[in-house]
């Protein structure tokens, strides 16, 4: 059995590669049969709300709404608490099957006994 994957993405647009590379990472762990968590905090908490995720664009990546669905579909996705108290973001405001969580949350995933984090 593969270790557990927590991911947290801090950025959006703003630094497409980065960003496109955390989706693919928990996406690709999530296909290989691993428990992940992806966590969206700073910008990528917008990728949390209907819509987001498919104005998202860049040459020759996997469209980020299609990342973000696997990870939905086989692993769990969060949305900072503060990051989206910041923008205006609310648990209603998000796509089906996304939470809201804070600090302590993360913390406890991250500390997990066989739990790899990546921060991107």
């Amino acid at each position: 059995m593969p270790r557990s994957l927590v991911v947290k993405v801090t950025c959006g647009s703003e630094d497409a590669e980065r960003c496109n590379q955390a989706f693919t990472v928990a996406a690709a762990a999530v296909a290989s049969g691993a428990q992940v968590s992806l966590w969206l905090t700073g910008e990528a908490s917008w990728f949390g709300v209907p819509g987001r995720a498919e104005e998202f664009s860049l040459d020759l990546a996997t469209p980020l709404a299609d990342l973000l669905s696997v990870v939905v579909a086989g692993g769990r996705v969060t949305v900072c608490t503060q990051c989206a108290a910041r923008r205006g973001i609310v648990e209603g405001d998000l796509r089906e099957g996304l939470t809201i969580a804070g600090a302590a949350v993360f913390t406890e995933e991250i500390l997990d006994e066989g739990v790899q984090a990546l921060v991107y």
